[in-house]
C-alpha cells in the first residue's frame, strides 16, 4: 500500500508551522481553496515586483519609510512564492531510473 502524498498550503499552520493536506484529492475542496489562494499570491507578487522597479526606475530618490515599506511587502511575497514552489516541486513524480542515467549521459554545454 502507497503512502498517501501531503500538499504543502499556502498558508501556514498552527504556531506558523507549514500546514498540510493529504493529496490525493486535487478537486478536493482544500486543493482548490489552496489553487486560488496560490494565484492570488502569484498575482499579489507580480503586482510588488512591478511597483518595486517602477519605484527603481523613477529615478527619484525614496524615503527610507517608503523603502521599508515595500521592503517588508517583498519579503512577504517572496515567502509566499517560496512556499509555493516548494509545495509545487513536492508534488512532482520523482524521476525514473533511466531518466536519470540519460541526464548523466548527455555532454556538457559550455559557451
Amino acid at each position: 500500500m502507497e503512502a498517501t502524498r501531503l500538499r504543502l498550503l499556502p498558508w501556514p499552520g498552527p504556531n506558523g508551522k507549514p500546514a498540510y493536506t493529504p493529496d490525493d484529492n486535487p478537486n478536493g475542496e482544500i486543493a482548490r481553496k489552496a489553487d486560488k489562494i496560490e494565484a492570488v499570491q502569484t498575482a499579489t507578487a507580480e503586482a510588488v515586483l512591478s511597483l518595486s522597479l517602477g519605484m527603481l526606475d523613477a529615478g527619484v530618490p525614496v524615503e527610507p519609510d517608503e523603502c521599508v515599506y515595500v521592503m517588508r511587502r517583498l519579503t512577504e511575497c517572496l515567502t509566499d512564492i517560496l512556499r509555493i514552489s516548494e509545495s509545487r516541486g513536492g508534488r512532482l513524480p520523482a524521476p525514473k531510473p533511466l531518466e536519470l542515467e540519460a541526464k548523466d549521459e548527455s555532454p556538457e554545454v559550455t559557451s
